[in-house]
């Protein structure tokens, strides 16, 4: 991490904080907190004891021999997400964050969601630590992921459902950003994605790279040398950031980011600032963001994380589009050939690697990122398909 990024939160051009005085402050105060615990010996320590006992790392990487040989080309290494806890990569994250609130003193949690996982990792570890937890979620997204509306509640949260805007995630970050303005002084907002304004990316980027740390690891062990790529779904950048983290200063590593053809942030945005960070954002002729929609509801976003625009922008990782027609046909493939059902985010990475490896050799490896398991779209894509 460049000294440029611990101290400001820029990657490149991108990133920054571009908030109200009185939020700067809270940031400022964030920043200083996370640079010191993140380093302490007796928070990552119990860091790993929750990771290892609660959320149930380390998860594998499975090797899918069916669904390579179904391709042809490339061996194709599936990383775990979707076994962990909740379902999903969020939960690493969550516990790192709701870590850092408990030795802040916060009592009161808030957070957005799209998709509903980081809002149910979000309930799970404020139920565990006792804290008081509201989650914004767009209407129409409240309505596209019921059954996780439901599990936050059971787990003791309160949904508040945001009817502006489209009803979804951007209008979701836009509520929460709001209630942190109000409420600044004795709220904990725990940020999914790495978006937002400095310390934000930086903070869930530390966190969820976990999945590269592992998978890293995991590799060498198996094949002896490194993968020749790594594919994430891109919605706002949480799990594509941890899957490349340890990759990036890795040349021969080719990192790829998939997005909707619908939400092509990354594809067509332009430099501008969103939710007080500055990134390549999806614009509208008048220059405001511009309605996105994905199947998927947790890359349902106009804009990108920072070091992803960064990432971009430089060369180091391409960033590529899926059609919904792609995706679902991957959610149903790799289902049927390998008995897993992923999440519909996921499947997006899913899909570009079936057409990736077909033009690969057959001693080059892809490592895809499962982000999280399909158990909360399931409903969803029968409708679709019926």
């Amino acid at each position: 991490m460049s000294e440029q990024t611990r101290v400001d939160g820029y990657f490149g051009e991108f990133g920054g904080s571009f908030v109200p005085p009185e939020l700067q402050e809270v940031m400022d105060y964030l920043s200083e907190q996370f640079y010191h615990f993140k380093d302490d010996p007796d928070f990552n320590e119990e860091l790993q004891y929750y990771l290892k006992e609660y959320v149930g790392r380390e998860n594998p990487l499975t090797y899918v021999d069916r669904l390579t040989k179904e391709w042809g080309g490339a061996k194709i290494y599936l990383k775990r997400e979707d076994l962990n806890h909740t379902g999903a990569h969020k939960i690493n994250n969550v516990v790192g964050q709701i870590l850092l609130a408990k030795r802040m003193g916060a009592k009161r949690v808030i957070a957005e969601t799209g998709a509903g996982q980081h809002g149910v990792a979000t309930a799970t570890a404020c139920a565990m630590f006792d804290m008081e937890c509201i989650i914004y979620m767009g209407a129409e997204d409240t309505r596209r992921q019921a059954l996780n509306v439901f599990r936050m509640e059971l787990l003791g949260a309160t949904v508040v459902p945001v009817e502006a805007g489209q009803g979804r995630l951007k209008d979701a970050v836009d509520a929460a950003l709001g209630d942190l303005v109000e409420n600044y002084s004795n709220t904990f907002y725990l940020l999914g994605s790495a978006v937002g304004p400095h310390p934000f990316p930086t903070m869930v980027k530390h966190f969820q790279s976990i999945i590269s740390e592992e998978s890293k690891r995991q590799i060498l062990e198996k094949e002896g040398r490194l993968p020749d790529a790594v594919i994430a779904c891109v919605g706002g950048g949480s799990n594509a950031i941890g899957a490349f983290a340890h990759y990036i200063d890795e040349p021969s590593v080719r990192l790829i980011g998939v997005e909707p053809d619908q939400a092509p942030s990354l594809t067509e945005g332009v430099p501008s600032i969103l939710h007080g960070f500055k990134c390549l954002v999806l614009l509208d002729e008048e220059g405001n963001p511009k309605p996105t929609y994905s199947i998927a509801a947790g890359l349902d976003y106009p804009g990108i994380g920072p070091e992803h625009s960064h990432l971009k922008v430089s060369g180091r990782a391409e960033y590529v589009t899926i059609s919904n027609e792609e995706v679902l046909a991957a959610f149903q493939e790799l289902s049927r050939t390998e008995g897993i059902i992923p999440a519909l985010e996921s499947a997006h990475a899913v899909a570009y690697a079936k057409k990736l490896a077909p033009t690969m050799s057959q001693d080059e490896i892809i490592i895809v990122n499962l982000s999280g398991r399909g158990d909360k779209d399931v409903e969803q894509v029968f409708k679709m398909l019926k």
